[in-house]
């Protein structure tokens, strides 16, 4: 197939096909696992499942990656999980990381954050970085592993599934493509076909939660200007009254443009290409980059919303990303939420298709996801009724606040657009009540601690140059000792033997000199003797001082699932 471009990025249109086929149109092969969507959140499961030995069957409507810069940040616990992933080096390599927000109200700046960063971080906060290449930089990684272990990731471009119809021990799909329809069976199916989910509609659920009314252009454009990636964002500006203008600096000299658009103004007339062309023209000339030529490369519509399902697991089809769930895009929680989905999802359906875990494995997926959902949702909530008022008694309030922020950080504080950022799990089923690590300090209200059960391992640098992520397991789960720990090689030898139920689980020592305290939250007497049990997706779920075998060996079976463990 021949090779298209955006800019300097070169994509390839895929064709159809069709399985070999039975006589009543049915592929005699059944799949342990379907995922309907090849988007990033799709590729993302099927990469994962793929690394630990579980083949996969994408089916695609599209013939190629995407075309639009769509999600286009991707933050420092995305940049974690596609180091899992084997595929963060692609990412930082093209990427363009910032750390930097500007905030303009008319044309005064009113605030400018900086998001936590320091030089031996591992990942930048965010980097800024088109959906195309995040996709083509997954399939590259597929493709590799395909290369390795033939078949392990089929993806079937340009099918749709048009019907689908579960049962207690699978599912069973009807695929449609050019060349034909035909039927296919799983044991499990993932729904990570977008906020338009065929299978989300075809088992009669909805998304619950806000729609918000204020609508956006987004617009794409080629511009060799020599600023800075930041996140800049001008309120009611002299030469656009009345919106929002947002803009990010993205890899080949492409700009991203998202503007609000008047609740008067009809969509379908503002996106013409004249109008448009007006619009980028003005904003260009007022911030002083009007003289330098552009070119529009891609333009959408886009209407805010936080909404979810109740459960994203229903029997054998689970549910990931957009089909999920819908989230604004001020605070860059989409397709970051999406990877989370992903990589909570994988160690545990892996777990269970090995028979290394109970199937509540998969509840708990649903239980934390949704929690997860809830917290972004809060934050996400204030950003857009912030960017996008929902009616005049808002837009008073913002225009109030913008009025006073320049003299006033305290207040202009409230124009902060918070970020996504990595969500405890408070309340997991899977965290064990052997969690006798010291009560930690008080912590800011509403922010858990990072020590807490269910919380994500804050990364830091290590006295031998490594990082405290470098050290967690690839398959399994991670016991941090700080100090040596007399058990660790009874417990490599007992998780790792053939007859062991559970997920392996390695022991590994600190090394000497590490200081912990702040990422942890608590003061180096606390952490001295103390032993932190990790899961595979770096969330911790059982902490101790001086542990016995046994005790880790009962909190590993209560973080696989087992019902009967010890809470």
């Amino acid at each position: 197939m021949p090779l298209e471009r955006i800019g300097p990025f070169q994509y390839q249109r895929f064709a159809p096909s069709l399985p070999g086929l039975d006589a009543n149109g049915t592929e005699p092969r059944h799949h342990r696992v379907l995922i309907a969507g090849g988007g990033p959140v799709g590729l993302a499961v099927a990469l994962g499942l793929a690394r630990q030995g579980i083949d996969s069957v994408i089916i695609e409507a599209d013939d190629s990656v995407c075309e639009g810069s769509r999600a286009a940040c991707i933050s420092r616990r995305s940049l974690e999980i596609l180091d899992r992933l084997g595929v963060a080096p692609a990412f930082l390599a093209k990427g363009l990381p910032w750390t930097r927000g500007r905030s303009y109200y008319g044309t005064t700046e009113v605030l400018a954050f900086d998001m936590p960063s320091r030089a031996d971080d591992k990942y930048p906060p965010m980097i800024n970085l088109q959906q195309y290449y995040i996709e083509q930089f997954l399939l590259d990684a597929i493709n590799a592993v395909n290369q390795r272990h033939p078949g392990r990731v089929d993806i079937r471009w340009a099918s749709k599934i048009v019907h689908c119809a579960p049962a207690p021990d699978g599912v069973t799909v009807h695929v449609a493509n050019a060349l034909g329809r035909y039927q296919a069976s799983a044991d499990w199916l993932v729904a990570c076909d977008g906020g338009q989910s065929f299978i989300r509609s075809s088992l009669g659920l909805e998304l619950k939660g806000t729609g918000y009314q204020g609508r956006y252009a987004i617009v794409d454009i080629e511009l060799a200007s020599g600023h800075p990636a930041e996140r800049r964002a001008w309120f009611d500006p002299p030469w656009a009254r009345g919106t929002t203008i947002l803009m990010h600096r993205q890899p080949d000299n492409l700009w991203r443009v998202d503007y609000q658009l008047a609740g008067s103004v009809d969509a379908a007339h503002a996106m013409q290409p004249d109008q448009i062309n007006r619009f980028v023209q003005t904003h260009l000339d007022a911030i002083g980059e009007g003289h330098l030529p552009w070119t529009p490369v891609w333009t959408s519509v886009y209407r805010a919303g936080a909404m979810t399902l109740d459960a994203y697991r229903h029997g054998r089809i689970l549910f990931a990303g957009n089909a999920a769930h819908a989230m604004p895009i001020f605070g860059v929680r989409g397709l970051n939420s999406g990877f989370d989905d992903a990589d909570n999802l994988v160690w545990k359906l892996a777990a269970v298709v090995q028979g290394k875990g109970a199937d509540a494995l998969l509840d708990s997926y649903s239980h934390e996801r949704v929690h997860a959902f809830h917290v972004n949702a809060e934050s996400a909530m204030r950003s857009t009724e912030f960017m996008s008022p929902p009616n005049r008694g808002f837009e008073l309030m913002r225009e109030a606040c913008l009025s006073l922020a320049e003299r006033h950080p305290g207040i202009a504080r409230l124009i902060n657009p918070r970020q996504t950022h990595a969500i405890t799990y408070t309340g997991s089923p899977l965290s064990s009540g052997q969690y006798r690590v010291p009560d930690p300090p008080p912590a800011e209200a509403n922010k858990p601690h990072p020590a807490a059960p269910g919380a994500p391992l804050t990364d830091a640098r290590l006295p031998d140059g490594r990082h405290l992520t470098d050290l967690l397991a690839v398959h399994g789960f991670t016991l941090l000792t700080f100090g040596p720990w007399a058990p660790a090689d009874a417990l490599q030898t007992s998780t790792h033997a053939p007859d062991w139920p559970r997920l392996p689980c390695r022991a590994v020592a600190l090394p000497p000199g590490a200081d912990l305290s702040h990422a942890l939250g608590l003061p180096p007497a606390a952490l001295a003797g103390a032993a932190l049990l990790v899961r595979p997706d770096g969330h911790l779920c059982a902490g101790w001082h001086a542990p016995a075998l046994s005790d880790v060996l009962t909190a590993l079976e209560h973080a696989c699932g087992a019902q009967g463990a010890q809470q």
